[in-house]
């Protein structure tokens, strides 16, 4: 890919990430598992973009890619990812081709300093052997070569700013006198270190206990929202994605097969498999109740897709699904709303939405007015 056309692809200065045509494969003693088969995303500067699936959908496999950082036995083959990186100067743009960057380059440009990435377990993310403080100062010295007291003092400020107390003497823990809560700041506050421009954030509250995750998710907001920070935050709660998301991308067999405003997903769904997903939110009124669980399994990956690979899953499948895969059709009178479903196709029968998904969907409405409402009143 020539510079031209790197610059052509990112022609947007709004657009920070953008992901086009990925196609990604692993090999295994199995055989070659075709993971991701055809990805696009754009990412926005300021905006905070979900990826939402099941596991083994291909999230993680995707923005590792963009952090280069995929495993060895993968294989990219095609596509692009480009990220418009803005200069300290705040008017030059440097568009970085990252999946023809070398490994050395990534690290010394891309990783911890434009892009940083939030795990999803932060055992896995911290060295046991080193203190907390060297580890949020070490990006800092490494990319900046930042003097050890200047770090030290901005690693305290970073420590204040995702809301550990008694910073200073946290500095000179190790990770294991730490809780699951404060082990995932250190996480957040060694990712922010360098003032990456995007944060990407993988599942980052799965292995805590919900009070924590609702803490860790309004502290992600903050920061996105005092910094101006891109976010990708990828999940496969969708509750989780209601609270934090201004975009949303429904994830299936290695590809985006919805996308549209936290709104019109939340509000208007138009794929049976996003449907299937809200359907089986849970919430104050299942009390009781049997939680809906989607029919059926995610297809193998080592197999060829033939046709909708949701149709084995779908009650709601056309005799089209079982032979051509559908396209992205634009959801009528919306410019950003669109689903890879033959149920769009304008010959296609008329399906309505299931009954109990139409009742949770206009309770949802109530509830996020009822909200809005208490947040004015209180402003």
């Amino acid at each position: 890919m020539s510079e031209q056309e790197i610059r052509q692809e990112s022609k947007k200065e709004d657009i920070i990430l953008s992901i086009k045509d990925l196609s990604i494969s692993f090999k295994t003693t199995a055989g070659i598992v075709n993971a991701i088969r055809g990805f696009n995303m754009d990412v926005r500067r300021g905006e905070t973009v979900a990826i939402v699936g099941e596991s083994g959908s291909g999230k993680s496999v995707t923005t590792k890619a963009a952090m280069g950082i995929l495993a060895k036995n993968a294989i990219v083959n095609s596509g692009t990812i480009t990220y418009n990186c803005l200069e300290p100067d705040d008017v030059t743009h440097t568009v970085y081709d990252i999946l023809n960057m070398k490994t050395r380059d990534i690290r010394k440009k891309i990783n911890g300093k434009n892009i940083a990435m939030v795990f999803q377990d932060p055992m896995t993310s911290l060295d046991p052997t080193m203190k907390i403080g060297k580890q949020i100062m070490e990006g800092m010295i490494y990319h900046y070569n930042t003097p050890k007291e200047e770090a030290w003092k901005k690693a305290v400020k970073l420590l204040k700013e995702v809301g550990i107390t008694n910073a200073e003497d946290r500095m000179k823990n190790y990770p294991h006198q730490l809780s699951g809560g404060m082990r995932q700041r250190i996480v957040i506050a060694i990712a922010l270190a360098c003032n990456p421009e995007l944060l990407i954030c993988d599942e980052p509250t799965t292995a805590l206990d919900v009070t924590i995750q609702a803490k860790i998710l309004d502290l992600i907001k903050k920061i996105q929202r005092e910094r101006n920070l891109s976010v990708i935050f990828i999940t496969h709660n969708m509750g989780v994605v209601a609270k934090v998301a201004d975009r949303i991308n429904v994830m299936y067999a290695g590809k985006i097969i919805e996308r549209g405003t936290a709104d019109e997903i939340f509000y208007d769904p138009r794929h049976p498999y996003t449907w299937g997903l809200l359907s089986a939110m849970p919430d104050l009124d299942t009390t009781g109740k049997r939680l809906y669980t989607i029919p059926g399994s995610p297809p193998n990956l080592l197999h060829r897709v033939k046709g909708d690979p949701f149709e084995p899953r779908n009650i709601y499948a056309l005799n089209i699904d079982s032979r051509r895969e559908p396209p992205m059709f634009k959801v009528p009178g919306s410019e950003t709303h669109e689903a890879a479903t033959w149920l769009l196709h304008p010959k296609a029968p008329k399906v309505e939405l299931p009954a109990e998904l139409k009742e949770r969907i206009v309770k949802m409405k109530a509830d996020a007015e009822n909200i809005k409402i208490n947040e004015e009143e209180k402003a």
